[in-house]
């Protein structure tokens, strides 16, 4: 029996290597790169983020400035609380999307309640749709004019 072919990645291995391979390897990388952000750069060129292209450039031996690092910790921690708000707002919108659907089916999109031998009723999904196409009467005039005429 034959040993069986191990599945190659589309990943290049720059992309995939530990703190100190990527060390390792940007020594040799570092001089080649011609761009202006050597921090951008290097997170782009090994997959880190910003913070740990600039910790491991300093262990090389390469200097930021304080204002940068907190520019970066800053940016870090706002995309962090939007992430966290935008899955709040996901968990919101998925429990109130829940919520309907136990009270709808294929048939009603709002089951009022259930007969004696189990069959529901309430308003279908035609219904619901023609109640939102059609709007209320805003020329509404009051059957008794003046409180005098009242009955009672």
């Amino acid at each position: 029996m034959g040993k069986l072919k191990r599945k190659k990645t589309n990943i290049p291995r720059h992309k995939r290597m530990n703190r100190n391979s990527r060390l390792q390897s940007a020594r040799h990388w570092v001089p080649k790169y011609e761009g202006k952000n050597l921090v951008y750069g290097y997170s782009k060129h090994y997959a880190v983020d910003k913070l740990c292209a600039v910790k491991e450039l300093e262990l090389l031996g390469f200097r930021t400035s304080e204002y940068y690092k907190r520019e970066l910790k800053r940016a870090a921690v706002q995309k962090q609380r939007e992430a966290e708000k935008r899955k709040a707002r996901k968990r919101k919108q998925e429990f109130m999307e829940e919520d309907l659907r136990e009270d709808s089916d294929e048939t009603f999109a709002f089951i009022a309640g259930y007969t004696d031998g189990g069959a529901p009723f309430g308003i279908t999904w035609e219904e619901r749709e023609q109640s939102k196409v059609t709007e209320p009467k805003k020329n509404f005039t009051p059957i008794y004019s003046d409180n005098s005429d009242l009955p009672f």
